[in-house]
């Protein structure tokens, strides 16, 4: 496994020149009150480079004309402290994990930098939860150098995925989606919907994931009409549809999919019309996706689609109308975050995954859609990662009504 990111280090020293350096730090978990810490995840860019999902723990590398340099700060023994929360990392688990041999202890950070014959830093400007002394200001004051920021470079790398990446990303995707099933299998009128995301929440925790990929979105009747409803504690009334917006992470790699199903198993007339509009946007929006296609055309695609279906329905006479109704992009990049880094001003490539989620949001009918599905770019279209998830009208409702 190491040799993802020893790989995901030679890609970014590709890019250096003689007399960079990079700083990136893992992060440390805030604390949450007396002697408890809210849950630690590490910073995704010093993930990629590193494999390592320990806190507090520094990378540096460095490129010179004799070839590059590459070296952990660590934690030194916690002692018996390792009776309360566990021991430290060692130099040989952090060695095992990123491949990296050249392994220190983090109290020698500083005054080994001064050593390094750097003409240039690179670190993350985007990182604003670190403490002072890993920041720019910080740094500045024992190291006098140009300070550049590195955070586009590595989100161009991370936008193009590897096997390894698109491997996790389908096992947290299938783990979506059985969680789905078990709240389509589960469901019934006059449940809350936090009743009906616990089918969801108890699929993860039976199939080993430790974390989701944000929190999940399970929105009832006029809740599914609000984007980032979250409350959850509604009430799943007869004849209503829920929004379901869920993902599970996998090793760091998440999924991300929405499903908008009814409560009771059967649509309505006007449920099923809207609905298949939706889906049949969906459709559009994939078969467009291909290497070369501008990102931000994909959501100009599905809009004017939307204004000629809306206004058969009567509920638009402008193009500027459909923001009444659709209000969001149909499209992010998804991998080591569920919003994952990259341009989206760039056009399409090969090895891009892409999440397609046209919705509709009607607040006078009480009726919000999403359908979301994640599409990896190929070279010649796209293949949709998470094609084994039902959603047709007939196949939900066929579904649901073999439930138990």
């Amino acid at each position: 496994m190491k040799d993802y990111f020893i790989n995901n280090r030679k890609k970014l020293t590709d890019k250096m020149e003689n007399g960079d350096a990079v700083f990136l730090f893992a992060g440390k978990a805030p604390v949450k009150r007396g002697d408890e810490n809210y849950p630690f995840t590490p910073d995704r860019n010093f993930y990629y480079l590193t494999g390592i999902d320990r806190e507090n723990v520094i990378f540096v590398m460095a490129k010179g004309v004799s070839g590059v340099s590459e070296r952990l700060y660590i934690e030194p023994d916690n002692g018996q402290m390792a009776r309360w929360i566990g021991a430290n990392m060692t130099a040989e688990e952090a060695e095992s994990a990123s491949g990296i041999s050249d392994i220190k202890f983090i109290d020698s950070f500083k005054e080994d930098i001064l050593k390094f014959n750097i003409k240039r830093v690179w670190i993350d400007f985007e990182r604003k939860d670190l403490s002072k002394e890993h920041t720019e200001e910080g740094l500045k004051e024992f190291i006098k150098v140009p300070f550049c920021d590195i955070f586009p470079i590595i989100s161009e790398l991370r936008t193009i995925k590897e096997k390894w990446e698109i491997d996790r990303m389908r096992k947290a995707i299938d783990i979506t989606r059985l969680g789905i099933e078990e709240m389509m299998k589960n469901s019934k009128a006059g449940m809350h919907e936090y009743e009906i995301e616990a089918y969801y929440d108890f699929v993860l925790k039976k199939n080993g994931v430790k974390d989701k990929a944000f929190q999940t979105i399970a929105a009832a009747g006029h809740n599914g009409t609000i984007l980032h409803y979250t409350q959850n504690n509604g009430v799943a009334e007869d004849n209503s549809l829920i929004l379901i917006d869920a993902g599970a992470q996998w090793e760091y790699y998440n999924g991300d999919i929405s499903r908008t199903f009814p409560v009771n198993g059967k649509f309505t007339e006007r449920q099923k019309l809207v609905y298949n509009i939706v889906l049949n946007g969906q459709k559009l929006v994939i078969d467009n996706i291909k290497p070369g296609v501008p990102y931000l055309r994909l959501n100009e695609i599905l809009k004017d689609y939307y204004f000629d279906e809306l206004k058969k329905l009567g509920l638009v006479s402008s193009k500027e109308e459909v923001f009444n109704y659709y209000f969001h992009g149909v499209s992010h990049f998804i991998g080591a975050e569920t919003h994952d880094v990259g341009d989206r001003s760039q056009t399409l490539k090969a090895g891009m995954v892409i999440s397609v989620e046209p919705g509709l949001y009607i607040s006078e009918w009480d009726i919000g859609i999403r359908i979301e599905d994640d599409a990896l770019v190929t070279e010649d279209g796209c293949e949709i990662l998470t094609k084994g998830m039902i959603k047709t009208v007939e196949e939900i409702e066929s579904f649901m009504a073999g439930k138990k």
